[in-house]
């Protein structure tokens, strides 16, 4: 039986504006007033830590980590207050998976993301129980690009790591499948779209409704 793996960011859905919602907040506390807007939308989706770089970039402290390793916690809290307001699950994605299931894979969940943040995420949005497995960012001791939680992905949804693929949209997504031996199915679309081809993955997608046939080929069962 073979597995596909999800990412979770910019892939299953747009969480850019959540994420860019919950840097603002840590600006205002600040007292600089938001420093992030939506041509931001590829930045949110490296991490809570990319976006407080680039903020305080902006506001002429470029380089300040001591600031930046004391809102990120502040940062995540304000994100799980607020982890599903704008979000949005991208058109097709729940079609596409449950295609994959009734065909016969498995499917899971892979993400940078923190686990319970990532939980919470999918409770909210209702789609928790489509997937066998999740592994967030500190579920391991290591994260993706390393490919050990990619394989626990497979492992715990039942799968074997050799036979899977990885759904991601992003250069980490693109190493990760490497680094574990399997292929790569970008989504051309949402905020990282635009530079996805450039990463010469196995297989893109312009619209979910394309990934069972895409699976099917690179994943026969």
């Amino acid at each position: 039986m073979g597995t596909v793996i999800f990412d979770l960011d910019g892939t299953l859905a747009d969480t850019s504006g959540d994420l860019l919602a919950a840097a603002n907040a840590c600006f205002r506390d600040m007292g600089v007033g938001d420093q992030l807007g939506p041509d931001d939308a590829a930045v949110a989706l490296n991490g809570g830590r990319a976006m407080l770089r680039l903020g305080m970039e902006r506001i002429g402290r470029a380089g300040d980590e001591a600031e930046v390793d004391r809102q990120y916690p502040l940062l995540l809290e304000h994100y799980a207050r607020e982890i599903d307001t704008h979000t949005v699950i991208f058109p097709g994605a729940m079609e596409a998976v449950a295609a994959l299931v009734a065909g016969g894979y498995r499917v899971g969940i892979c993400t940078n993301k923190p686990e319970k943040l990532a939980e919470l995420l999918l409770t909210r949005l209702g789609v928790r129980a489509a997937f066998a497995s999740l592994i967030g960012a500190d579920t391991l001791a290591v994260r993706k690009p390393d490919p050990e939680p990619l394989r626990e992905a497979v492992r715990r949804a039942g799968g074997d790591p050799l036979r899977a693929c990885l759904i991601g949209d992003s250069r980490t997504d693109r190493e990760t499948a490497r680094a574990a031996g399997v292929a790569s199915v970008l989504v051309g679309f949402g905020p990282s779209g635009h530079v996805t081809a450039a990463l010469e993955p196995e297989a893109m997608i312009a619209h979910f409704d394309e990934l069972p046939g895409v699976v099917a080929r690179l994943l026969p069962l």
